[in-house]
């Protein structure tokens, strides 16, 4: 189950300091396939943090953005062996390279993990929902569906599209709005391309994570309290076998 998009960065960086001044060049690589009229080559000047030059091959000549870079772009652009040496570059840098970057991305996945929580609905005609929060997965392609004693759910359920983390995971979230009914089973159901069989995470049929909580605090209480009367009441023996009775005349 791969990706129908990907895009990609290769990135070459020359860097020159002088008196405390930080000039740079960044050579980019953008593309989405390893045809090379998805690829495209750009080349930037920075100086201190702003570019003031570009070369992009899709324009295929030099564009500035500061005084100093419309000068230099006018120049360079009226400098034939410049702008052939440029134009070059795409292929020496970006096309030679592609390949290898393209397939070492696609053969690489991570496996999401899945959370099943149960929460309350805002409103509308069921009286409960599920969320199925998948995180941390590779490619961003997956498929997240509910089954309901077996049968899959396409009704009362709601998905946020994949959201990326910025770190090249992504996570998803699908909610489903249900009426529970007795000893039924339902599951969430995750299909991506890191895992050799759909991961089935089934919903556990226990109360509610908040009415548990409410019994465990509750129960803790009425532990702590018997503890404390046990000690009061062993306290309470130990004095009294140590009291000497004195009788009255």
């Amino acid at each position: 189950m791969a990706s129908s998009f990907l895009s990609f960065s290769l990135l070459f960086i020359s860097l020159y300091t002088a008196d405390g001044f930080r000039s740079y060049g960044l050579f980019r690589c953008d593309f989405n396939s390893t045809d090379p009229k998805d690829i495209e080559f750009i080349y930037s000047e920075y100086y201190n943090k702003l570019e003031f030059l570009r070369f992009s091959s899709s324009l295929g000549k030099f564009v500035g953005y500061t005084e100093l870079g419309v000068k230099n772009a006018e120049r360079l652009n009226n400098d034939p062996s410049e702008l052939a040496q440029v134009r070059g570059e795409k292929e020496r840098y970006c096309v030679s390279h592609a390949e290898n970057a393209y397939q070492a991305a696609l053969t690489k996945s991570a496996e999401p993990y899945v959370v099943l929580s149960s929460v309350t609905p805002s409103g509308g005609k069921h009286s409960a929902m599920l969320v199925c929060s998948v995180f941390d997965f590779y490619p961003k392609k997956i498929k997240v569906s509910w089954l309901r004693d077996g049968k899959e759910v396409t009704s009362d359920v709601t998905s946020t599209d994949e959201l990326a983390d910025a770190d090249w995971y992504y996570q998803i979230h699908s909610h489903l709005e249900y009426t529970p009914r007795s000893g039924e089973k339902i599951s969430c159901v995750v299909e991506h391309a890191s895992l050799r069989e759909p991961l089935v995470t089934d919903r556990d049929p226990s109360m509610p994570e908040s009415e548990r909580n409410k019994i465990a605090i509750g129960a803790s209480g009425l532990i702590l309290g018997l503890v404390l009367s046990l000690a009061g009441f062993i306290y309470y023996k130990r004095k009294a076998r140590g009291r000497i009775l004195v009788p009255s005349n």
